[in-house]
This record gives C-alpha cells, structure tokens and sequence, in this order.
C-alpha cells in the first residue's frame, strides 16, 4: 500500500483532511452505541451524551497539550499548537483528560463513574480502530523498514503499518470488551480495567515498532505509561471485584 492523499476534499479553500475526518466518524460512533447500550448498565442515553459532550473537547485538547509536552523542540508558535488537521493527537493524553473530565461530570449527575467507564470503553476502543486510520492517511505512526508483504510505502521506503496492528487489535478488543462486558462483568471498573491491561499490552509491543515515538529521556514514554498502566489495572481489577459488585434492581448481586 501507498500513502493516499490525505486530503479528502476542499471546502471555500480549506482542506478537510481524512485524518479529521475518521477521528470525528469514530467518536460519534462511539457515542451512538454507547448510548444505545446504556440501559444494560441502568443509565440513561441522555447520561451518555451529556458526559460525551464535555469529554469529546476536553480529550482533544489534552491528546494535543500531551503530543505537544513532549515535542516542545518543534512547536515554536501558536499557530503551530492550534493546528491538528496533520496530526499530532496522543491517545494516551486524551484517555486521562477525557477520564478525569467523566469523573468530575458523573460526580455532578451523581451518576457511578466506574459504571459508566465500563460502559464507555469498548466503544474508546473501537474509535481508536477507526481513529488509527486517520494516521494512515497522514503518513505517520508508521514503523520501520520492512520487507514484510503488508507493509506500506512511506516517502519511498515500505515500512511497518503500526497504525494497521494498532487498528486491529482496537477492533478485536471492542468485540471482546463487549462480550465481556454484557456476559461476565461481575464488579464496576472491571471493563475498564481490562481495556487498560489488554490496550496497554499491545501498544507497549507496537511501539517497538514505530520510529515517531515521544520520549521519556531515553525510553519511549508510551512504554513506560503502558507498563505502569498495566500494573495499576490489575491491582484495581481485584480491588474493584471485590470492592463494587454489581446489584441489580431487586438488590441481589449479578
């Protein structure tokens, strides 16, 4: 495969890249099936879209203050922050903004933030399996050479489509995290717990991988995130099963 044109079409002069554009069809995806959902965990589609409409912005905003941090060397200007349409979202930034932001909201509506987190992160992954594609478009989040027959062709040089594992491994997971979630969650926080064991898992291998990496002094901060992440997750997998077990209306556990 070769890089595409990133750009989809031009409205007035300005160009709506594809990068933008499958982030937003992911994220308004995810909203709708979360919404949809929301009954199996005793909430209300309108609790899904009122946390949605504060964690959407908020989690973008802190994807690019996040990719921006580690890239202060290049990021000279204003200008230069305030342009995303080329890229330069960090997942991980707009997983802890956007975590941060539903818990502060679920507060407000006295709504349970771990049940509604549960509720929330297949759909997060499934997103980023759309989302990932955006990268793809864009030329970036790309490995190494390879002379593997999936690879992509990069400024001239086939390498490993990172995004392309990423994508897939998003996508199995939002299959699993709802099976799961709809069949075997027994405590609040388990779902969401599991997405940051599993999630965290895959991105410390793929990040091997990849030659565009953010660093922590000589270690990719994506790695040493995603070990603490995996480490946290499942200490507060056991906490949370023991700690919130589920009741259903008539008061007995699920």
């Amino acid at each position: 495969m070769t890089q595409p044109d990133p750009i989809a079409f031009t409205i007035g002069g300005i160009d709506i890249r594809w990068y933008g554009i499958l982030i937003a069809v992911g994220m308004c995806l995810a909203v709708f099936i979360s919404a949809a959902r929301a009954p199996r965990h005793n909430l209300k589609s309108d609790d899904v879209l009122d946390v949605s409409i504060w964690i959407l912005p908020i989690g973008v905003i802190c994807a690019r203050l996040y990719y921006v941090l580690f890239n202060l060397d290049y990021y000279h200007t204003i200008g230069q922050v305030l342009n995303i349409r080329s890229g330069g979202l960090a997942i991980h930034g707009g997983l802890i903004g956007g975590i941060i932001t539903l818990c502060i909201v679920c507060r407000v509506k006295k709504v349970s933030s771990l049940n509604m987190l549960d509720l929330l992160m297949p759909c997060v992954a499934l997103a980023q399996a759309i989302g990932r594609w955006g990268n793809f478009f864009n030329g970036e989040a790309h490995g190494g050479p390879t002379d593997l027959p999936w690879g992509i062709i990069v400024d001239g040089v086939k390498v490993h489509p990172t995004f392309l594992y990423e994508s897939i491994w998003c996508l199995f997971l939002f299959i699993f995290l709802s099976w799961w979630d709809k069949n075997k969650r027994k405590s609040y926080g388990q779902t969401l717990c599991l997405y940051g064991i599993l999630y965290s898992a895959e991105r410390f291998c793929v990040e091997e991988l990849r030659t565009d990496s953010l660093m922590i002094g000589p270690y990719k901060q994506a790695q040493v995130l995603s070990a603490a992440v995996i480490v946290f997750c499942i200490i507060f997998f056991i906490f949370c099963s023991r700690k919130y077990k589920i009741k259903d209306i008539q008061g007995e556990t699920k």
